[in-house]
């Protein structure tokens, strides 16, 4: 899990960490960062440097319009019409919505809210019906708009143009995926997330933070968002101590076993923390040597670099596993600066005295955020101040996104109000630079209680991924798949059916639930699973390939055209792609772009069980409408990190 525990302090500031071999920064810029950092820290508060801007996340200019976003466009045209009937509500934002099929596809939902504030003012108006329809009379003509109605309190319903739509997935297939991608008004974002501990294996409670922190950076990535993808490892911590002595006692010659003497490092750590625990003598020198750690000793910094690799190869097994990419800035990357951050706060007077630790109060809660313990040690709250001082000030990074377990929500609350109180984030939630904690629920046993194993262990990630595997390829070979696939060919797509599955029974879910988890029901190729999509994928590219056409020269030569109800709504729902996309980033929910894959898969099915392709006089249209799924299917997997399948 994120983060670890404080340290024990010197009387001055400790150096920077030595740079574990594999970190991503190059040794001669940390050790800059070390001799620079109290400079640094001179920079002006964030107050001064940011100017706070309380424009919406999707906010975009008016040179970067996107074809492919259905409700902006929309949005463009009622903003048009607002101007035209409410001239004086200068403030006033359309309010634009997808809406059941039996009233439009669309619909602007401005008429009730505008009414309490034109009443009496505007007497052309007796009520919300008159509004919504002066909307409508006002709104511009376009290529988009078949048709409008007003109902209810003066909903103003939209049906677009199945040319239009038509139109613009065909523009999709020759421009590419990515004309569809949202634009976001933010820059640069940090998305920390994984965050295991060092010396300790990644288990499944890390499953979630990896799986849902990826899938966020990727949509973000995906909306033409600078990510800095960043791993807080809990790498600095007085577990050090205890680690280093008993390696230094169980192996004297460890410097000259390049690093293999530790061996299965979590059943080291089991048997260091058992010692610790029992035995008074060593548990004093572990405490003495963490000092040692701090102060900087070679011999005592040379064994913590060697613990950290070897718990950073294991970590990164996983991660090119799961093919989740991570940019390792641990504890001990931020330490260096906890001092001078701590005196700025002081400074402004937020640091005060309580029962001989160092707090800072915040409004609502009775207990303060300790930023200094009582024996003069660092903690929890102090690495992220830090780290979210460094993020602002030195990464600029306009919105800076935590994903843990919903566990940690109230230090996130706490820690967040002690930084709006230095000035350092706006008191408006929805105003830049902003921070986020991304909280999740608990990963259940079929009893209802935390996924363990039958010793009651943690279950190891790697194991757990090897069973998908393993299973996976078990259901394959079930099927009488494994007669058309070599042996190599076979060990992909189990590997990409069983991780796939893995990632999806999570995202499905809303992140802030617990789920069960049930290899049964994940590998199941019925219903909203991962197989079931996969297995849709497939079936697509199966119809392109049977039909013998050159999809590629259909995209140049051929049209579309939906004619038939079922064409035209899956090519509507095909259309909401980047809506789906936008919201889901918007939000911090990975399950709401899972709800549209899986909805976009029944859509298909609908659209080929009742309009025949190969064959038909529609064959080209109904091509290359099969192709849009499947390239819109194939964005949304990547997104979610699940490798495609093109033949099952």
């Amino acid at each position: 899990m994120r983060g670890g525990l404080g340290l024990l302090s010197t009387v001055s500031p400790p150096p920077a960490p030595a740079p574990p071999p594999l970190l991503c920064f190059s040794r001669l810029r940390l050790r800059l960062h070390s001799l620079f950092y109290s400079d640094i820290l001179k920079v002006k508060s964030r107050k001064s440097v940011w100017t706070v801007r309380t424009r919406a996340v999707t906010t975009m200019a008016s040179d970067q319009e996107n074809v492919g976003h259905v409700k902006q466009q929309l949005a463009k045209l009622f903003e048009t019409s607002l101007r035209a009937t409410v001239p004086e509500e200068l403030d006033v934002e359309p309010l634009v919505a997808a809406c059941t099929a039996k009233f439009g596809d669309y619909q602007c939902n401005n008429a009730m809210s505008l009414w309490p504030r034109i009443k009496g003012k505007k007497t052309e108006f007796r009520g919300p019906p008159a509004v919504g329809q002066a909307l409508m009379k006002n709104l511009p003509s376009s290529e988009m708009v078949e048709a409008c109605s007003v109902a209810g309190p003066g909903f103003v319903n939209v049906t677009l143009s199945k040319n239009w739509i038509a139109k613009i997935i065909q523009k999709m297939l020759i421009d590419g995926i990515e004309t569809w991608a949202p634009r976001l008004s933010i820059q640069r974002v940090v998305v920390d997330f994984s965050s295991p501990n060092i010396a300790k294996e990644m288990h499944v409670g890390h499953l979630r933070s990896t799986i849902i922190g990826d899938t966020l950076a990727r949509m973000l990535e995906f909306s033409n968002v600078e990510v800095l993808r960043r791993n807080h490892v809990g790498d600095w911590g007085t577990q050090f101590g205890m680690l280093i002595e008993f390696l230094f006692e169980k192996f004297p010659d460890w410097e000259s076993a390049s690093g293999t003497a530790i061996g299965d490092l979590q059943a080291f750590y089991k048997a260091s923390k058992q010692k610790f625990d029992e035995d008074p003598v060593f548990k004093e020198r572990a405490q003495k040597a963490v000092v040692r750690l701090q102060g900087g000793e070679p011999r005592y910094r040379s064994a913590w670099a060697q613990i950290c690799d070897i718990s950073r190869r294991e970590f990164d097994g996983v991660y090119q596993r799961l093919e989740v990419s991570l940019e390792e800035k641990g504890e001990s990357f931020y330490n260096p600066y906890i001092p001078g951050v701590l005196e700025k706060l002081s400074n402004l007077g937020l640091v005060e005295e309580s029962e001989g630790a160092r707090v800072i109060f915040v409004e609502g809660y009775e207990r303060p955020v300790i930023v200094v313990k009582k024996d003069g040690g660092y903690n929890y709250a102090s690495t992220d101040l830090a780290a979210l001082w460094y993020r602002l000030n030195i990464e600029k990074a306009e919105w800076i996104i935590y994903v843990t377990d919903v566990g940690q929500s109230e230090h996130f609350q706490m820690f967040f109000k002690a930084a709006k109180r230095a000035g350092w984030l706006p008191d408006d939630d929805k105003a830049y630079p902003r921070a986020s904690h991304v909280g999740f629920g608990l990963v259940l046993g079929e009893d209802g209680k935390r996924f363990r194993t039958r010793s009651t262990e943690v279950v190891r990630l790697a194991d757990l991924l090897d069973e998908a595997k393993a299973r996976s390829k078990a259901a394959l070979v079930e099927r009488g798949k494994d007669k058309e696939w070599s042996e190599e060919e076979l060990d992909k797509i189990a590997k990409a059916v069983g991780y796939g599955a893995v990632k999806y029974a999570d995202l499905k879910n809303n992140r802030t639930t617990n789920y069960t988890f049930n290899f049964d029901q994940m590998l199941n190729d019925k219903g909203n699973t991962a197989v079931y999509l996969l297995y849709a994928h497939a079936r697509i590219c199966s119809i392109i390939r049977k039909s013998g056409k050159d999809i590629e020269e259909l995209k140049k030569t051929g049209s579309i055209a939906l004619n038939h109800p079922d064409e035209r709504a899956l090519g509507l729902h095909l259309l909401q792609f980047a809506e789906t996309v936008e919201e889901a980033c918007t939000n911090l929910l990975p399950n709401v772009l899972c709800e549209y894959l899986y909805n976009l898969s029944e859509n298909f099915t609908k659209f080929y069980s009742n309009c025949q392709v190969v064959g038909s006089a529609e064959e080209t249209s109904r091509l290359l409408l099969c192709e849009a799924t499947a390239i819109v299917m194939r964005k949304c997997f990547h997104l979610l990190g699940i490798v495609p399948v093109h033949k099952l």
